[in-house]
């Protein structure tokens, strides 16, 4: 089969591989499409994997072509990127994503830039009535529903977003899905900023307009419910901490660049207005709360519409030019997607 495959920082190649064997318990999918992540530019192209070669991709849904269960043969399926140990304390109470020893499709282990993947059967998240696009939507927008549940939104709220990209207009549109009256979206690319208010979401370029006092102003001075960090910056961690209201509520989100660093007096504002601080990684994956089923039960049902967020897509061997796009931000793009042939 045709794939991506990682060799080295920097050195991805579109080539043949050996068709994965899939092995009991598992399935083989043929993959229909597969996301970019964020995650994945540095991954291929500044940090790498952890090991070489490597197939990335974690973000997909494809159509099952072999499996133990006949009648899974022809099923459709998103999945569930994470492979967990099941034998450590977190796992043993069913919180998978902090399981101290892992596996992971796309970084530990081949993932989805391929023709086809096998994979565990119980990470498999059968849809029915919506398109191979929106399944692989799920990840994000699973990951994205778990940082929500922690910023204890309610009807009527004002919820502030740092970040506009896919993962921020998702937060954006499962805080209007939690009820929230009011919904500011902030970035510094005026791109993302005009595309977050085409999607109906109060946008603030926060390179012209001090996003804070612009988040006050709208609040009659209280501040916002709930902000999330999605950039991954201090300086947007710090206008979190200024623009919400006392007793609210900070998520973090955003996978940092570097050192993350507040200033005494954003410190002490996070002191004196007694705020909850709450980190947030990945989505909650077990009978108990399943983010990844209420997700795909919402993009079914249109409750999220993901499919104005798939702005590219491009055929594996069409890769330099999604990447060259990426890399030179040579027009706005949103989600990019890989549909193998």
């Amino acid at each position: 089969m045709k794939a991506l495959n990682l060799h080295a920082v920097g050195d991805l190649r579109y080539e043949e591989v050996p068709t994965p064997v899939r092995e009991e318990g598992e399935v083989l999918l043929k993959v229909k499409a597969c996301g970019i992540c964020g995650s994945d530019i540095p991954r291929i192209f500044k940090k790498g994997t952890y090991h070489f070669p490597t197939i990335p991709g974690h973000e997909f849904a494809g159509e099952i072509v072999d499996a133990d269960k006949p009648e899974l043969i022809g099923k459709k399926a998103a999945v569930f990127p994470l492979l967990p140990c099941r034998k450590c304390a977190s796992c043993q109470v069913g919180e998978y994503a902090q399981c101290s020893d892992y596996d992971y499709y796309g970084s530990r282990r081949d993932g989805a830039y391929a023709e086809y993947i096998a994979v565990k059967e119980w990470n498999l998240v059968p849809f029915e009535g919506i398109s191979y696009e929106e399944a692989a939507m799920c990840e994000p927008a699973a990951v994205a529903l778990h940082a929500i549940g922690l910023a204890d939104i309610k009807i009527g709220d004002t919820v502030a977003i740092f970040g506009a990209g896919p993962i921020g207009s998702m937060l954006g549109l499962w805080a209007k899905a939690s009820g929230a009256a009011r919904v500011i979206l902030c970035d510094i690319d005026p791109t993302k900023v005009e595309f977050a208010a085409k999607m109906g979401f109060d946008a603030v370029n926060s390179a012209q307009t001090d996003a804070a006092e612009y988040i006050k102003s709208v609040t009659g001075g209280r501040g916002a419910d709930a902000c999330i960090e999605g950039a991954g910056a201090s300086q947007t961690w710090e206008c979190c901490i200024k623009s919400v209201k006392s007793f609210g509520h900070v998520v973090c989100m955003g996978n940092p660049f570097g050192d993350m660093t507040l200033s005494q007096g954003c410190y002490s504002q996070l002191l004196r207005k007694q705020l909850t601080l709450r980190g947030t990684w990945n989505s909650s994956y077990n009978d108990a709360h399943n983010d990844w089923r209420t997700a795909l039960d919402a993009i079914s049902k249109h409750i999220i519409d993901v499919r104005p967020l798939v702005s590219h897509r491009f055929a594996l061997e069409d890769y330099q030019k999604a990447f060259d796009m990426i890399l030179g931000r040579k027009e706005f793009y949103s989600k990019v997607m890989f549909i193998p042939a």
